[in-house]
C-alpha cells in the first residue's frame, strides 16, 4: 500500500498462496489485453478456439485464462476441467452485458466486450480496438521477487477514462499448468486435446482505490502447483463484473 497507510491486505496474502510455482513471471507492467475464454470439452465447436487460446496463452503481452463451463456436460461428456464458479461468470458476464444466454466457444476482451473465441481476426481485432480507444490496460502491474518477499505494486490512475473506473477489486485467479486430456465419449471423442490455463479458482482479495498500492508477501507462502494472475477489475454497483484496467501474471507454469 501506498506510504503512510497500513496494508489491510491479509485476504491477499492468503489468496496468493494457493498461486503456484517458484518462478515468477517476466515483468510486463501493461499488457496488451486480458483473454478470458468460455469453453468446454464436450462442445464441437470448442477445439479450434482452444488451439488460438494456446498462442495466445504463449504471448509474453497477453494474460489468457480459460473457463471451463459445465453446462455441456450432458451431450455425454463431463468437462474434466468445469467448475460450477467458472459458469457463474459467464452468466454475470452476460447479465453486464444485458444479453440473454450463454454460448461457448465466447471470449471475453478486457471485460468490455465478447468476440467468437475460435475467430483469430476478432480476438485480434478486438484487442487492437480496445487499446486504440483507450481501452486498453490503464494500470501498471507489476510481480517481482525480492529476496524472500514477492512485491506487486499497482500504479495510479492515469487514463483519461479512469473516473469511471477509479475503484477495483484485485481479483486472484488460480490455473492449472498445461494438460493433455483424453476426450472418451460426447462431440469430441476420441479427440486428445491440450488445454493451457484452466482457471481453477477466482477470489477477490482487495481494493484499489485509483492510487499507487503495494503489497509485499513471504515467497514462501507461494508453494503448490499452478498459475496465477492478478487482475485489476471494476465491478457495477449490482456487484456484476466490469472492465478489466490492469492485469499480471504471477506464477506461469510450464507444460507436465
Amino acid at each position: 500500500m501506498a506510504s503512510g497507510k497500513p496494508l489491510r491486505l491479509a485476504a491477499l496474502a492468503l489468496a496468493l498462496s494457493a498461486c503456484a510455482g517458484a518462478s515468477f513471471a517476466a515483468e510486463i507492467d501493461k499488457p496488451l489485453g486480458v483473454v478470458e475464454l468460455f469453453t468446454s470439452q464436450g462442445c464441437n465447436s470448442c477445439p479450434p478456439a482452444d488451439q488460438l487460446f494456446t498462442e495466445l496463452a504463449g504471448k509474453e503481452d497477453i494474460v489468457a485464462l480459460a473457463y471451463h463451463v459445465d453446462y455441456w456436460d450432458y451431450l455425454g461428456w463431463r468437462d474434466t476441467l468445469s467448475r460450477k464458479e467458472n459458469t457463474e461468470r459467464q452468466y454475470d458476464y452476460m447479465r453486464a452485458f444485458g444479453g440473454r444466454s450463454v454460448y461457448t466457444p465466447q471470449a471475453i476482451i478486457n471485460g468490455r466486450t465478447h468476440v467468437n473465441g475460435a475467430s483469430r481476426t476478432a480476438v485480434d481485432g478486438a484487442l487492437a480496438e480496445l487499446r486504440k480507444s483507450g481501452d486498453g490496460m490503464q494500470v501498471a502491474i507489476k510481480v517481482k521477487r525480492d529476496g524472500d518477499g514477492i512485491i506487486i505494486e499497482a500504479g495510479d490512475a492515469t487514463a483519461p477514462s479512469a473516473s469511471e473506473t477509479a475503484m477495483a477489486h484485485v481479483v486472484i485467479v488460480y490455473f492449472d499448468p498445461p494438460q493433455t486430456i483424453e476426450i472418451g465419449k460426447g462431440e469430441n471423442g476420441g479427440r486428445k486435446m491440450t488445454y493451457w490455463n484452466a482457471v481453477t479458482g477466482i477470489q477477490t482479495a482487495g481494493m484499489w482505490h485509483g492510487k499507487a498500492q503495494r503489497y509485499e508477501l513471504p515467497a514462501s507462502e507461494v508453494t503448490k502447483k499452478g498459475g496465477c494472475a492478478v487482475l485489476l477489475q471494476s465491478v457495477a454497483k449490482d456487484g456484476l463484473p466490469g472492465p478489466i484496467i490492469g492485469a499480471a501474471f504471477v506464477t506461469r507454469p510450464k507444460p507436465r
